[in-house]
Order: structure tokens, then C-alpha cells, then sequence
């Protein structure tokens, strides 16, 4: 044998155990790739958990699965506004569609979910419902949202901010710890919290410090949910929802003028904005542990006038949830 070929062959032969045992290892990857969890169907029978589901994006995400041909269950404190919502959703049901009818499509049950002990009894009925131990829902939102302190952290009520903690942190919370492992495999969380985390306007501390620790969980929960489940998180401008209209009508059409005059695309967001880039989350299988920007381009905006931002005058409270 030729010195070249010797040597070659000796490679060979210390190379080949080696190649064998890299082989062997990677089995049991191999395996466990090809059995993980399958992504959340989209379109006929993606079916979805509104929590803050009567008004609003959530509302509108509801709207998004069920005009697909996929069933809702909207929760939240008001039975009233629950069955409008419910209404109004049914509304893009076509008969046709569904042997079952818009009744079955969207149904709604009252739920306080920054009260742990109710989400756990919710998650009770769900668990109840499953046929053949098997769940019926691809994906959980958690939209819900509250009254929102603003002003100067040294004038602010504790007690306020505390109550802004418990409506959308802990809320979304409750509902990853007992609701979400109910969901099928390959489904799907999102939750909602607002660009006031990462470029926060005047007086909105409690906001921002709410919405940084929702995209500190939706990263947190990527992890130690999938691959079974994604998690993510939309973070939406301002957003012309019902829950502006609880605001001074001259203060609330100064905020939304000036804030769309600064915005790039000149306008604030729709709830149906939102619905879709929640539907989106949900159901795109290759995206967790994402926080996703829905918001005109408010993160490289400035006001036209400064001086106009409405969040720079008199300290109030306001539904905003952005």
C-alpha cells in the first residue's frame, strides 16, 4: 500500500468510531423533532379564548378566528357587554358555513381573571368539557384591560397602579398558569401589551412598567412552554377602542389628533388592526417568544407639537391600554 493510501486509511480508521458515535447521539434528537407538537391549525376549527374578549382588540381577534370558520369563547366582568359582543361576532357567521350555526360559534362566560381563584374554576369547566379527555381549543388570548393611572409617580395612588397590575399582568398570568395547558398540542398564547413599555410617554410609568412585565412572561413562557405551545405577545399603538370613550370627549379627540399627525402612516390603529395581528401570532408556527409592534411607526414618531401632548397636562385617569 502506498504511503498516501496508509495514511488515508488510518484517518479512516480513527475518524469512523467517532463519525458512529456522533451518529448515535443525534437519534434521539432526531426522534424527538419528529415528534414534536404539530403547528395550531389556521382557518375551519382553529379555536380560540378571548379573556377581555367583549370590546376592542380582543374582541376583534375573536371576530378574526370566527370569520375563518373557527369558534370563540369570549370572557370577561360584564355579562351586558359580553352578549353584545357575542351578538356582533355572530354576525360574521354565515349559516352555510357551520352545520352548528352562529350560536354554537360564540359563546361567552363571565370571568374576573385578575382573581386567580375564578380562572382556576373556568379552567375546571374547560377541563370538563373536553371530549374524550381531548381539549377543543388551539389558542388563548389575554387582552384584558382597565382604568390606567397617569401622571407623576409621586402623585400617583399606589393603590391604582397596583389595580393596573392585577387587571393586565396578573390576569394574563392566571391564565398561562391554569388555562393554557388545557390547549391542544401545537396551540398557542398571546397576550397584549402596548409600546408604552419601550418608548413610554409623559406620566405613564405605571403603563409601561405593566407592559414590560408582559413581554418579560410572553419571553419567559416561550421557554418553558414550547415546543408544545408558542407564546407571544402584540404590542399595539394607540388603538381607537371603546375604551377611549370613557374619557373627556375634548381630551380624548386632542390625544388621538395629535398622536395621529405624529405617527408616520397619519392615523391610529383600528381594533381590526389588532384582531389581525393577534390571528397572526396564533398561528404562525414558526414565531414564539415575540413581541410584534402594531403601531403606525410610534416607535420612531415625535409629537408635531410637544407642547400639545396631551400626557404633559393635568394628571388623569384614562382607559388607555396602550
Amino acid at each position: 500500500m502506498a504511503p498516501r493510501q496508509r495514511c488515508f486509511a488510518l484517518a479512516a480508521a480513527r475518524l469512523l468510531p467517532a463519525l458512529f458515535a456522533l451518529m448515535a447521539s443525534s437519534a434521539p434528537a432526531s426522534r424527538a423533532l419528529a415528534s414534536a407538537p404539530p403547528p395550531a391549525r389556521d382557518g375551519p376549527g382553529f379555536n380560540v379564548i378571548v379573556v377581555g374578549g367583549s370590546s376592542g382588540m380582543g374582541k376583534a381577534a375573536a371576530v378574526a378566528a370566527v370569520r375563518r370558520g373557527g369558534r370563540a369563547l369570549i370572557a370577561g366582568r360584564s355579562e351586558e357587554r359580553l352578549q353584545r359582543a357575542a351578538e356582533e361576532i355572530r354576525s360574521y357567521v354565515s349559516p352555510e358555513e357551520d352545520g352548528d350555526g352562529a350560536e354554537d360559534r360564540v359563546r361567552t362566560v363571565v370571568l374576573d381573571a385578575s382573581d386567580e381563584s375564578e380562572v382556576e374554576r373556568f379552567a375546571a369547566l374547560l377541563r370538563g368539557e373536553g371530549k374524550d379527555g381531548e381539549s377543543e381549543w388551539d389558542g388563548l388570548v389575554v387582552s384584558a384591560a382597565g382604568p390606567a393611572p397617569h401622571g407623576p409617580v409621586t402623585s400617583l395612588e399606589t393603590s391604582k397602579t397596583r389595580g393596573l397590575f392585577d387587571t393586565k399582568f396578573w390576569s394574563a398570568y392566571h391564565c398561562a398558569k391554569h388555562v393554557s395547558p388545557l390547549l391542544r398540542d401545537g396551540g398557542s398564547v398571546a397576550f397584549v401589551a402596548g409600546v408604552l413599555n419601550r418608548r413610554p410617554g409623559i406620566n405613564c410609568a405605571p403603563l409601561a412598567a405593566t407592559n414590560g412585565a408582559l413581554e418579560g412572561l410572553t419571553r419567559a413562557l416561550a421557554l418553558e412552554f414550547g415546543p408544545r405551545l408558542r407564546v407571544n405577545c402584540l404590542s399595539p399603538g394607540f388603538c381607537d377602542t371603546e375604551r377611549f370613550d370613557r374619557m373627556d370627549p375634548d381630551r380624548k379627540a386632542a390625544m388621538l389628533a395629535n398622536t395621529a399627525e405624529s405617527l408616520p402612516l397619519g392615523k391610529v390603529g383600528r381594533p381590526e388592526d389588532m384582531g389581525e395581528a393577534i390571528y397572526y401570532l396564533l398561528t404562525a408556527g414558526f414565531v414564539t417568544g415575540t413581541v410584534l409592534d402594531v403601531d403606525g411607526g410610534h416607535g420612531v414618531r415625535q409629537y408635531a407639537n410637544a407642547a400639545n401632548d396631551p400626557m404633559r397636562k393635568t394628571p388623569q385617569q384614562s382607559s388607555a391600554t396602550s
